[in-house]
């Protein structure tokens, strides 16, 4: 039986500029293409998820324009279910603005429908919450939305999964009501009022800080250097797969699509996360947020 996930978070269209290197403050350089790809964290979790065989159904909003459009068709076409994504009149779908290189890349949204994602949306389509396996969720979307969706899973018993991106302060009843949490280094630093971890033992104290504060348990997502946890107070790290680089926007999203996707399934939390790692190292293989999504037998032969 498929693991049922569902997804309540953002669809943006990415609007990639690609350039040779990033400008400095004041500079204007010459790119060398632009690209439109769908994306937004939420879409991008719910469609790393279906891609790997989950059945995923997304609470969400678009505009009723051309880029909602193309957003919504995306994600049918990997599967996900959309009918509790509000097509919204007079708004603008939201975008994100990627300034790409070889190397990295980074990010401005502008969040348009998704501002407009509500609690009463959460409400209408409790059921969809309710029936999950697993209830993925991020930032991109108002907090009483997220505190909705959240508090909707515990009193259904359903595992929640909070993508703390992007990073902004969050209450501590949002907090206390997810089971796994997913910052990277820098969400972190943030969510724990501390300089960001440069070394693996300052990692482990900030993880250890944070045990103290909140039940739910914590998975660091740190790029090249893979992702970290805390196992009975040893700071355990597994590394991503070595591969050849094209496009490292959806990495995380692509993480988190995948862990939600193994703890769904019932795996262990380790087995979890390597398996979220490789499939985040694959992902960056190729270009676009969800052009490098893997499906489950394409990570599986990373293991041979």
């Amino acid at each position: 039986m498929k693991p049922k996930i569902a997804v309540v978070g953002s669809l943006n269209m990415d609007i990639v500029v690609s350039m040779a290197r990033m400008p400095l403050v004041g500079e204007t350089v010459q790119g060398s293409a632009v690209h439109y790809v769908p994306g937004g964290k939420g879409a991008n979790q719910a469609a790393g998820a279906a891609r790997l065989g989950a059945e995923v159904k997304m609470i969400g909003a678009v505009g009723s324009d051309i880029f909602g459009t193309q957003l919504v068709d995306s994600l049918r076409a990997f599967g996900v279910d959309t009918e509790a994504i509000d097509m919204l009149p007079g708004v603008e779908t939201g975008t994100a603005t990627i300034l790409h290189t070889r190397e990295d890349n980074c990010i401005v949204v502008v969040p348009g429908a998704n501002a407009r994602c509500s609690a009463d949306a959460v409400r209408r389509h409790h059921a969809l919450i309710e029936q999950a396996d697993l209830l993925l969720v991020q930032l991109e979307v108002p907090l009483d939305t997220v505190r909705e969706a959240l508090g909707i899973a515990r009193s259904a018993g359903v595992r929640t999964i909070l993508n703390p991106a992007p990073a902004v302060p969050l209450p501590a009843d949002i907090l206390s009501l997810a089971d796994i949490l997913t910052p990277n280094e820098t969400e972190l630093a943030l969510l724990s009022n501390q300089p960001v971890a440069e070394t693996d033992q300052a990692l482990m104290e900030q993880l250890a800080y944070w045990r103290e504060l909140h039940e739910g348990t914590v998975v660091v997502t740190r790029g090249a250097i893979g992702s970290s946890y805390l196992e009975a107070g040893v700071l355990q790290t597994v590394k991503p797969l070595k591969v050849k680089v094209a496009d490292t926007t959806g990495a995380g999203d692509a993480f988190n699509g995948a862990l939600g996707y193994c703890i769904a399934a019932g795996l262990p939390f380790r087995t979890a996360v390597d398996f979220a790692c490789r499939t985040a190292s694959l992902s960056v293989t190729k270009f676009g947020a969800q052009g490098g999504l893997p499906t489950w037998s394409e990570v599986d032969s990373t293991y041979a």
